[in-house]
């Protein structure tokens, strides 16, 4: 069996999530990687077949998505180009994370593709929303990459085609204690501005982990060094919380190993205030920026928060195989964009 495996390389999430998922799926076939995007950190412990641009999103400096940096950065005509060229036919099964060339090649070329993604259950029509809607957030989460069949990673499993995280082996086996640090991974703020807002707590250690450092620096009661997968790991194992983005595989990874978890969800970015607002009903505590009007809730967090007990499983391997089985017989159908995640 040929299974190809896309995955969106912007941010690390999608890629420490491959880490797992790759090793189930090579037991059930002959399996081609797939990355697009050029916002990763992490190098994966694979070859990849396909490395491609794909459609990134630019990460800022102040708390959010960059839209004309991610508008600078794209090439329509590329991306139409890597879309036509990518042999999906040439597979049995495509599965894709949240990933537009694949994604796209299999609409265009009426193949069936399979979302396995994170996106695909905060869209679902059981999963928590945010108070405040965001039309074009939405729209670009439909249709970044449309998919004929939609399962799901989230918090919790709102139904029954959502899954609880995959938790790397990595997390899984490292062992946790509490040495008196906070570990802090803001991707969409500057060194400067974090620096700014952390110096004020001038009893607590931080131990930042930057997209735009290439150095390691030493600040007073702040340290800050480029992003490192076994460094971030351990960092955030050892902690006694952690303070981050509202992504996924790091807030759930936190959670996984009983920290206290602090969120600041990226503006421009829809997918992460669906996950703050799953996040909230858990009992973590979600605030809008790092700006002085939040002090309040981030003094309260670090002297009185608590960790939320969740119970997350490894089924990973059930998940990949349970795929595998169920369409290893799909043949190409019509599709229907508006309508794909009302099932899953």
């Amino acid at each position: 069996m040929k299974i190809l495996y896309a995955i969106q390389g912007t941010g690390n999430g999608h890629l420490s999530r491959a880490m797992d998922i790759v090793p189930c799926l090579k037991r059930r076939g002959k399996v081609d990687v797939l990355v697009s995007g050029i916002q990763g950190d992490l190098p994966l412990p694979f070859p990849i077949r396909y490395k491609l641009n794909g459609l990134s999103f630019i990460f800022g400096r102040s708390g959010g998505v960059d839209l004309w940096k991610t508008l600078i950065k794209s090439s329509v005509k590329r991306l139409v180009k890597e879309i036509k060229a990518l042999p999906v036919e040439d597979y049995d099964i495509v599965i894709n994370d949240f990933e537009p060339v694949s994604a796209w090649a299999c609409y265009m070329k009426n193949q069936p593709a399979i979302a396995l993604s994170h996106q695909s259950a905060v869209l679902a029509p059981n999963s928590p929303k945010p108070g405040h809607s965001d039309m074009i957030g939405r729209l670009v989460l439909k249709n970044y990459a449309p998919s004929s069949s939609q399962y799901g990673f989230h918090f919790e499993s709102y139904s029954e085609n959502i899954f609880t995280p995959v938790i790397r082996s990595q997390v899984r086996q490292h062992d946790v204690s509490d040495k008196g640090h906070y570990t802090v991974y803001l991707p969409a703020y500057d060194d400067k501005r974090l620096y700014k807002r952390l110096s004020e707590y001038k009893d607590v250690r931080w131990e930042v982990f930057s997209k735009h450092n290439r150095r390691a620096l030493n600040f007073k009661n702040i340290s800050i060094q480029p992003v490192n997968n076994e460094k971030f790991i351990a960092s955030m194992a050892h902690s006694s919380g952690v303070l981050c983005g509202a992504g996924f595989e790091t807030p759930a990874e936190a959670l996984y190993m009983g920290k206290k978890l602090l969120v600041v969800p990226m503006r421009n970015q829809y997918e992460q205030h669906l996950n703050g607002a799953a996040l909230e009903m858990m009992g973590i505590p979600v605030i809008g920026s790092l700006k002085s009007k939040h002090k309040p809730v981030i003094s309260d967090w670090l002297q009185n928060g608590r960790p939320i007990t969740v119970n997350y499983p490894d089924v990973t391997q059930q998940i990949a195989d349970m795929i595998v089985d169920k369409h290893t017989m799909d043949i190409p159908h019509k599709w229907n964009i508006e309508n794909q995640y009302e099932s899953a």
